[in-house]
């Protein structure tokens, strides 16, 4: 398995179709065929001195290996995503996993 967890620090002054457009292309990413799992979400309410709050949104997404992920790179889903999204965020963290 491979596990792609992505991070995103949202510029504080989208605009609401700004932010419809980031959240549709954060969906659609995890309809690409090569994804076998895909979530979005926003931080946890949780509060331990561990753990980091400070993103506005995470994606994460499996594959059953790294090439089912490259896949995902090059995908044209993935490509409109960076296009019509890129400029939506001040940072971006990329945490990719294996077993």
């Amino acid at each position: 398995m491979f596990v792609h967890n992505v991070y995103f620090w949202v510029k504080p002054d989208l605009t609401p179709p700004q932010m419809e457009t980031l959240m549709k292309g954060m969906k659609a990413l995890t309809t690409i065929p090569s994804v076998k799992f895909g979530f979005v979400g926003k931080p946890a309410s949780t509060d331990r001195p561990v753990i980091d709050r400070s993103y506005s949104y995470a994606l994460v997404v499996a594959f059953d290996d790294k090439a089912g992920h490259d896949l995902y790179q090059e995908h044209p889903i993935h490509d409109a995503f960076r296009k019509d999204c890129g400029t939506f965020w001040n940072r971006v963290l990329i945490y990719d996993a294996v077993d």
